[in-house]
């Protein structure tokens, strides 16, 4: 059985910056979920932010791969450079998925960690640009699909594309 890798606020864990969860209710993930396919994670957390947090952005709104790259920095409102803990929950994030043979995950739009196709912009006034977040782009880089809570029937797709046919039972 395939897993699936998930941003942990998603399944209703209050792990957000401001302490709070961003619940999906969606059927999908429910139905994965209790099939045991899921694997939570919150790259923030596990890279030694608290929770509550003050919120971040990647500076200019350079975008996950600058981080990783050395070129850009997460910082806070007030300038607290916490680059080290985004990189530190992006390899957390990126061992458990090895560890679990995960292929696809499921990640928090908009987060300078998850989000897949937009992140602030770096100004902290709520602008979202095109661009991934630092632990989408470290499991892109290494063959992990990563989709957004909108792209769920997708993953879906994806996952069927994955696993191999059942095989027809004997009469």
């Amino acid at each position: 059985m395939e897993r699936i890798l998930v941003s942990a606020c998603l399944l209703g864990r209050r792990v957000r910056f401001d302490g709070g969860a961003k619940t999906s209710g969606d059927a999908l993930l429910a139905e994965w979920r209790a099939q045991g396919r899921l694997v939570p994670v919150c790259p923030e957390v596990d890279g030694g932010l608290p929770v509550p947090r003050p919120p971040a952005e990647i500076e200019d709104g350079a975008g996950g791969p600058a981080v990783l790259s050395g070129t850009a920095r997460v910082l806070t409102p007030q300038g607290a450079d916490v680059t080290a803990a985004y990189l530190a929950g992006a390899e957390r994030a990126l061992a458990t998925a090895e560890r679990y043979g995960v292929r696809i995950a499921i990640l928090k739009e908009g987060s300078p960690s998850c989000g897949a196709l937009a992140v602030h912009d770096g100004t902290f006034r709520g602008r979202k640009i095109p661009g991934q977040g630092v632990t989408t782009a470290l499991l892109t880089g290494h063959g992990i699909r990563v989709f957004t809570e909108a792209q769920i029937p997708e993953a879906a797709t994806y996952l069927t594309s994955l696993e191999p046919p059942s095989a027809p039972t004997s009469p």
